[in-house]
């Protein structure tokens, strides 16, 4: 698979947004790495910076009932009998407007046997001095309402030395316990006690992590921000707004004795499986849009 590519530019800041999946291929700071890149043509591995939508993260046994009928999506996750990551991650989304520091994609969902209703999601990508500002935008074309979730899937990249080494800050003060084969939930637990709380910065070490947090501490505006840093000095943050209760973060494990790249930070309209239990779900009525926004600025 291969998909066009359209860069932007501003300052320091430089990014590759491809049309494979409406994903960030490539984001860089002084020539700096922000993001886990991949190559320009094949299918995207891991689900490095595309748009999940209409909902993110798994969807058990591909299946779900909403206003009294049921829906069935195709498994792309076999191993573990679920829809990962929507509708729109294998094709390519089609241009709408592009600058010199701006870019804005589109991708369409039909209406049919995976889901009520024809949705168009647009995504703008636009670069400042404040770095990568996203947004998605998501109309509800169809005739029916329907469920709705989303999230971009960026991987972090703090610096140069192993992701063990990077420190987290996490502003969240619960987690989403799940199932250990299929990662399905099993109940909201505080961090408190727990390693997964990153409340107060300190490094990763070997903790593995691939969860979904709320209970979101958030600063002025209703912004909240998940940071990490390199021993060196360099660093990364991603800044989502209050239409994301939730946040995924992924330490992206390897095999043993591969280094883990990066660190997905995943904002989140919804948990895993909320087509099937309901929470925090978006009921995106005929003409109604949703809209949600990020940023991806460096530190240091």
């Amino acid at each position: 698979m291969s998909g066009t590519e359209h860069s932007i530019a501003f300052g320091p800041y430089s990014a590759i947004i491809t049309a494979r999946g409406g994903a960030l291929r490539e984001l860089q700071f002084h020539g700096r790495h922000l993001v886990v890149t991949f190559g320009p043509d094949g299918d995207i591995p891991d689900y490095r910076g595309v748009i999940c939508a209409p909902w993110p993260n798994r969807l058990a046994d591909g299946t779900y009932s909403y206003a009294g009928r049921s829906f069935e999506a195709a498994i792309n996750e076999p191993a573990r009998g679920t829809a990962l990551h929507g509708l729109l991650t294998g094709v390519d989304w089609e241009l709408r407007g592009h600058t010199a520091d701006s870019v804005t994609l589109a991708g369409t969902v039909e209406a049919g046997a995976a889901y009520p209703a024809g949705l168009d999601v647009s995504v703008t990508y636009s670069l400042s001095a404040d770095g990568l500002k996203a947004a998605v935008l998501t109309r509800n074309t169809g005739t029916e309402t329907a469920p709705y979730g989303v999230c971009p899937h960026p991987y972090l990249v703090a610096g140069s030395s192993p992701l063990d080494e990077w420190t987290l800050e996490l502003p969240a003060r619960e987690f989403l316990a799940v199932s250990a084969n299929r990662l399905l939930p099993e109940g909201i637990h505080p961090v408190d006690g727990h390693e997964f709380d990153f409340r107060t910065p300190r490094p990763l070490g070997t903790v593995k992590i691939d969860h979904a947090f709320t209970g979101i501490v958030r600063g002025e505006g209703g912004l909240a921000a998940v940071r990490v840093l390199d021993p060196s000095g360099t660093g990364v943050e991603l800044e989502w707004d209050g239409n994301w209760p939730w946040v995924q973060v992924h330490t992206a494990d390897k095999p043993v004795g591969k280094d883990r790249l990066g660190l997905a930070v995943e904002p989140m309209t919804c948990p895993p499986d909320a087509f099937n239990s309901g929470t925090d779900l978006v009921h995106l009525a005929p003409g109604e849009s949703h809209e949600a926004s990020w940023t991806i600025r460096a530190l240091s």
